[in-house]
């Protein structure tokens, strides 16, 4: 069965192709996601739109090919997490500065790194590179760990890397794999005046 194919998203009125292939894999290949590729990534969440032109996102990123940095973002994870997301090519740490750069409290922050972390996974999957955002992780640890100040909070971890086999992940991992994406219906979350 083509995960790819499984995961396509069944949209009620029609939208991008990017947006209706983008889904979350467990199952990553082995291959390398190379430098420039990685930055060209970073550059398509550098040009997110952001309030005041502030750009508050941080990016803490390991690529697996350094495996002592690489090991430090898995140990980061929580265990739901780490037997899948330890095969991505690459992990990426997303932070906010929560304050401007006038020292305000800057509360667009969590909306402009959002905005930025999904213009990265719309230019990874253009290039056939697939993202998983993960929550699950040790926000208190990851801040000891990459010394940040109070000023700024982790949001989440992408994984990044090319699809790999669903049939190589454990049974739940795999179950998960191979269903259909599904999202409420727009009435439920619009409210048209």
């Amino acid at each position: 069965m083509d995960t790819k194919q499984v995961k396509v998203a069944l949209t009620q009125y029609p939208v991008i192709d990017l947006i209706k292939n983008r889904f979350s894999p467990r199952a990553f290949s082995d291959k390398a996601i190379t430098l420039n590729d990685l930055s060209t990534l970073l550059e398509a969440a550098l040009w997110a739109p952001s309030a005041m032109n502030e750009q508050p996102w941080r990016y803490i990123v390991a690529l697996k090919n350094n495996e002592p940095a690489f090991q430090k973002m898995v140990d980061l994870l929580m265990p739901g997490n780490t037997p899948w997301a330890k095969n991505a090519a690459a992990l990426i740490l997303c932070t906010a500065k929560l304050t401007h750069e006038n020292q305000q409290p800057n509360a667009s922050a969590l909306h402009d790194v959002g905005m930025s972390n999904q213009n990265l996974l719309l230019q990874a999957l253009s290039m056939g590179i697939y993202g998983h955002v993960m929550g699950g992780f040790d926000k208190q640890k990851s801040k000891q760990v990459f010394n940040m100040g109070d000023d700024y909070q982790p949001i989440c971890i992408i994984a990044l890397g090319y699809l790999g086999d669903a049939e190589t992940l454990s049974a739940g991992f795999k179950e998960r794999e191979y269903a259909a994406r599904m999202r409420k219906p727009l009435n439920e979350v619009v409210n048209f005046l």
